[in-house]
């Protein structure tokens, strides 16, 4: 039976993005750092092997235990969920093979036909709502596990919705001040969870809870 399980990388005050966080806000003068903010959170995954292979960035890159447990997280992966404010930006920002490679489910209330990418990932645009969505992933995975990618406010939905068994943080010693926090909008009663494993690096803590 598939889990679901959520990863993420997360400032140390708990956010998952800094404020302002989008394309359009790169030359705003309020939102200037927003990239150097989220890419210091997100150092850890950049130096790894499998992070530079599945992006094809060329050989070479860190080995170890946590490139194993990223290379876990993906290959583990059979479907993953999004919102359409991560796909916005993905859809900008990611090479064309995007990185996936399985198909990828994204919550809106935008129409469009499914976006295929070379190297078998595809985009599915799910209108009725976050259950449905979840539906269609399990369906694809095929046995594998169910990714719940981003971003905040999705996370609380499927949160709320009691069915994350598995959360991986990647918690970042860096601090935003402002932004989406991870951990808002919960319901009673709130889901809890045991701390399955800790691995660290001087860049991120790496952290998996279960339930």
């Amino acid at each position: 039976m598939s889990k679901v399980f959520v990863n993420i990388g997360l400032s140390l005050d708990g956010y998952m993005a800094p404020e302002g966080m989008a394309i359009e806000n790169w030359d705003r003068p309020e939102y200037k750092d927003w990239g150097a903010k989220w890419g210091a959170m997100m150092s850890w995954i950049l130096e790894l092997q499998y992070f530079r292979e599945n992006l094809k960035f060329g050989p070479g890159g860190e080995t170890g235990p946590v490139n194993d447990m990223f290379r876990y997280t993906m290959e583990r992966s059979g479907a993953s969920i999004m919102g359409k404010r991560m796909f916005e930006q993905g859809e900008v920002s990611w090479p064309e093979e995007a990185p996936f490679h399985t198909s990828v489910y994204v919550l809106t209330h935008e129409k469009r036909e499914p976006w295929a990418r070379p190297g078998g990932t595809t985009f599915y645009f799910v209108n009725d709502g976050p259950e449905s969505a979840l539906e269609q992933a399990r369906e694809s995975a095929g046995g594998r596990d169910i990714r719940i990618s981003g971003g905040a406010n999705v996370i609380q939905q499927y949160l709320n919705l009691g069915v994350i068994e598995e959360l991986e943080i990647a918690l970042a010693p860096v601090m935003f001040g402002g932004g989406r926090r991870l951990f808002e909008n919960l319901r009673e009663p709130v889901p809890q969870f045991r701390i399955d494993q800790v691995l660290h690096n001087p860049a991120a803590t790496h952290l998996r809870y279960v339930r």
